[in-house]
C-alpha cells in the first residue's frame, strides 16, 4: 500500500436551486478548476470516480466531457449525502493499492426547493423496511424523514443529557459566523440566537427552519496521487490522507435515535480511522463536520470523540468549537450555511481542509493547522470519516 496526496482541489460557489447552472456546468468547472490546482496535464488522470444522487446513469460522465475526453474508467457513485467523500474513498483506494497513480474524485447537485423526496415512487424505498418504521415506533413524525432522523436524534439527546434546544441554535450561530469569510458559502448574513430559535418550526417543538441545512446545488472536484507521482512530476502543495475509513449500518443503528442518526457508524469510522493514523482527537485542529442539522453536530462532537460523553453542551459553551477554543469546527460554514449539494459535499469538505492545512484559507485559516478531520454522512447508510496532514 502506497501513500496518498491531494494534488488538488476546485469547488463552485453553492447557490440556492433555480439560481445555479446545469450539473455538467458545475462540475466540470470543479475538475478544471481541480486540474489547474495540481498543475497537471488532464491526460496524466488515469481514473475518475463521479458522485451524485440525484440524476440518470453517466451523469457522470456528462460532466467530465467537457473539461476533458480521454477515455478513462468513469465510475458513478451514489451513497446518499456521503457520496462525495464515497467517491474520494474509492480513488484513494485506487492509488494505494497500486492500480493507479493520478485519480480524479468530483462530485455535483442540481437539487430542487423543500425537503428531500426520492425520485422512484413506483418502488420500495431502502429505509422503508427498517429506519421510517423504527422512527415512527419511538413516537416521532416521519412526514419529514430527514428531520425526523436527526431532529429524534437531537431530542434523545436532551433527554439523556439534560441539555435544551438552545444548544442547537448556538451551533447555528457559530456556523453561520464562520461563513461570513467564506466567498463559496451560499449565506453569509449573521445569525442571533433569537433569530434561530423563533425561525419556523419544523420538527416537535423546537427544531427550526435554522437549525436545518438547505437544499443546494454546486459542484467539487480533488485530484489525488501517490508521493512518486508527485515528486515524478514536480508536484507542490500536496495534502496527505493519513488515514481514511468508512462504516455502514449495523443492528445496534436500530438500538436509539441517535444510532439510527449515524452515532455509531461514527465513532466506528473515526476509532478505525484514529488505529491506522497513529494519532488522536488531542491532535486534531480543525474540523469539517456534517451538520445537515444541527444536532447531528452536537450528536457527532462525542463520535468523534472531540468531547466525552454528554459533554458537548460543554464544549459549546467554552467556545472548544471555534476559533480561540480546543477545535475549529465547520470553519467553512459547514453544511449549515455554506450549502449542501448531496454528491458535492464530501469533497467540498476536502477542499476546506486542504486550504487549511495549506494555510491558504484567508480570514478563516485556523492558525497553525497540522492536522484535519473530515465527516461525511449518509442515512442508509455510511459513515466516511477521513484524516489529513499537512506536508
Amino acid at each position: 500500500m502506497t501513500g496518498v496526496l491531494v494534488a488538488g482541489v476546485g469547488m463552485t460557489k453553492f447557490k440556492k436551486p433555480g439560481q445555479n447552472e446545469p450539473y455538467r456546468v458545475m462540475g466540470s468547472t470543479a475538475i478544471q478548476t481541480a486540474v489547474s490546482d495540481a498543475g497537471i496535464d488532464p491526460k496524466l488522470i488515469e481514473q475518475a470516480y463521479a458522485g451524485y444522487v440525484y440524476g440518470d446513469s453517466t451523469s457522470g460522465q456528462h460532466a467530465l466531457y467537457d473539461a476533458f475526453m480521454t477515455g478513462i474508467p468513469v465510475i458513478n457513485v451514489n451513497n446518499n449525502c456521503s457520496t462525495g467523500s464515497s467517491a474520494l474513498f474509492l480513488a484513494r483506494q485506487a492509488i494505494a493499492s497500486g492500480e493507479a497513480e493520478c485519480v480524479l474524485a468530483f462530485g455535483f447537485e442540481e437539487m430542487q426547493p423543500g425537503m428531500l423526496t426520492s425520485k422512484w415512487n413506483d418502488r420500495e424505498a431502502p429505509m422503508s423496511t427498517n429506519f421510517l418504521p423504527q422512527l415512527q415506533g419511538w413516537g416521532y413524525d416521519t412526514t419529514f424523514p430527514a428531520g425526523a432522523s436527526f431532529g429524534g436524534a437531537g431530542h434523545a439527546y436532551m433527554q439523556k443529557y439534560d441539555a435544551g434546544p438552545e444548544i442547537f441554535a448556538k451551533v447555528a450561530v457559530k456556523t453561520r459566523n464562520h461563513a461570513i469569510h467564506n466567498p463559496y458559502s451560499l449565506f453569509s448574513t449573521p445569525l442571533t440566537l433569537e433569530e434561530v430559535l423563533n425561525s419556523q418550526v419544523v420538527f416537535m417543538d423546537w427544531m427550526t427552519r435554522l437549525m436545518c441545512c438547505p437544499p443546494s446545488c454546486g459542484g467539487a472536484a480533488a485530484i489525488l496521487c501517490s508521493p512518486e507521482f508527485a515528486r515524478k512530476h514536480g508536484l507542490t502543495g500536496g495534502v496527505e490522507i493519513a488515514a481514511q475509513a468508512m462504516t455502514t449500518d449495523t443492528q445496534e443503528t436500530f438500538d436509539n435515535p441517535m444510532n439510527l442518526a449515524g452515532r455509531d457508524m461514527t465513532r466506528r469510522a473515526a476509532a478505525a480511522v484514529y488505529e491506522q493514523a497513529g494519532l488522536g482527537p488531542e491532535d486534531i485542529d480543525v474540523v469539517e463536520l456534517h451538520d445537515c442539522f444541527t444536532p447531528n453536530e452536537v450528536v457527532t462532537y462525542e463520535a468523534l470523540q472531540l468531547c466525552g460523553e454528554g459533554g458537548a453542551t460543554e464544549m459549546i459553551e467554552n467556545g472548544d468549537n471555534t476559533y480561540g477554543g480546543r477545535y475549529v469546527v465547520n470553519p467553512s460554514g459547514g453544511l449549515m450555511s455554506k450549502g449542501h449539494p448531496l454528491g458535492a459535499t464530501g469533497l467540498a469538505q476536502c477542499y476546506e481542509l486542504v486550504q487549511q492545512l495549506r494555510g491558504c484559507a484567508d480570514k478563516r485559516q485556523v492558525e497553525g493547522a497540522n492536522i484535519a478531520l473530515q465527516h461525511n454522512l449518509g442515512l442508509g447508510g455510511a459513515a466516511v470519516v477521513t484524516l489529513y496532514k499537512a506536508q
